[in-house]
């Protein structure tokens, strides 16, 4: 779709299907932003019938402890032992962000904090971001997510990058998690000369992890670049396995799924997958409007070429 399907600030989307229903939730300006301290609730909630109306339902999450921080990002949400569970981060700013769950019983909430301990430690890592839930073919639950990492070792750069660990219960990782994608290219660099960790480093990002199964193989969709500028945009890489190994490979040039469109969209990013009433499937994705004024809700085809995934980011895609 050439413009955005909801007009207000709506960022990380996440979409998917109960019944004959979509609901999508994101991150908001304020939860991206800083969330004032009177604020009761975060997370925007949506809900369509076709994936091109749709209604604000209000906000998905009741605001746990404002001791865990001020800035909100990038929920998802998973039915697992017949209960609907977020899964998002927390914290302050970029410098520490905690995974958390919270949990409803039904899809447009109200969602809860778990008060259960973060997922991810945060005294073991500071900042853990985009936690992505997926269900395997046999049922086994996997955690996808973005941390930080600092070594270069076999080529890796320096920054934000993917890991995923299994998931045994909806609020606790195994706790042995498996490297996924880390970035090895200019094209994925957020900074140049970035001081972090008591260093200077030329950061880079992978972050916004969506997995799928495709003809058996295992298609991991991510977002790297800069988030605030037309450096940013989405590209896979592929597995045989669940936890790997994945190859990028073919991607020096820059993102392959996603991309800027001068003068219509900006820095598309942080995908979703999601069949559409035409069974077809659709990516569903935020990017700045043109005057880069805020974060937008669009929707694409996926295209399944035998180059790979491919979206036409530069044509509307009717959904009939």
């Amino acid at each position: 779709m050439e413009h955005p399907v909801f007009d207000d600030y709506f960022a990380d989307p996440f979409v998917w299907k109960v019944g004959k229903e979509y609901f999508a939730v994101g991150t908001g300006r304020e939860e991206a932003e800083r969330v004032d301290e009177t604020a009761g609730w975060v997370f925007p909630m949506l809900r369509s019938r076709d994936l091109r109306h749709w209604e604000r339902l209000g906000e998905a999450l009741e605001r746990p402890d404002p001791e865990l921080g001020d800035t909100y990002w990038a929920p998802e949400v998973a039915f697992r032992d017949g209960r609907y569970w977020m899964y998002y981060s927390v914290g302050f700013g970029d410098k520490s962000h905690q995974i958390r769950t919270a949990v409803s019983l039904d899809p447009a909430g109200p969602f809860h904090d778990t008060d259960a301990n973060p997922l991810v430690d945060p005294a073991d890592l500071p900042f853990a971001i985009d936690p992505h839930p997926f269900r395997d073919a046999d049922g086994q639950w996997v955690l996808f997510y973005a941390r930080d990492f600092l070594d270069t070792e076999g080529g890796a750069r320096p920054g934000t990058a993917l890991v995923a660990d299994r998931l045994p219960r909806p609020d606790r990782v195994e706790g042995r998690p498996t490297v996924i994608l880390r970035a090895r290219h200019d094209w994925q660099r957020f900074q140049a000369q970035r001081p972090m960790y008591g260093g200077v480093y030329d950061w880079h990002t992978l972050e916004g992890p969506c997995v799928t199964l495709h003809r058996g193989k295992y298609y991991c969709f991510y977002s790297a670049g800069r988030w605030e500028n037309a450096t940013y945009g989405v590209d896979y890489a592929v597995a045989d396995h669940l936890l790997g190994p994945y190859s990028d490979a073919g991607n020096d040039a820059g993102a392959r799924v996603l991309h800027t469109a001068p003068g219509m969209r900006i820095g598309p990013g942080h995908n979703s997958l999601v069949v559409g009433p035409d069974e077809r499937d659709y990516l569903a994705f935020h990017a700045w409007d043109a005057a880069q004024t805020g974060r937008r809700l669009f929707l694409e085809q996926l295209y399944w070429t035998k180059e790979g995934p491919r979206a036409e980011s530069t044509r509307p895609v009717a959904i009939h």
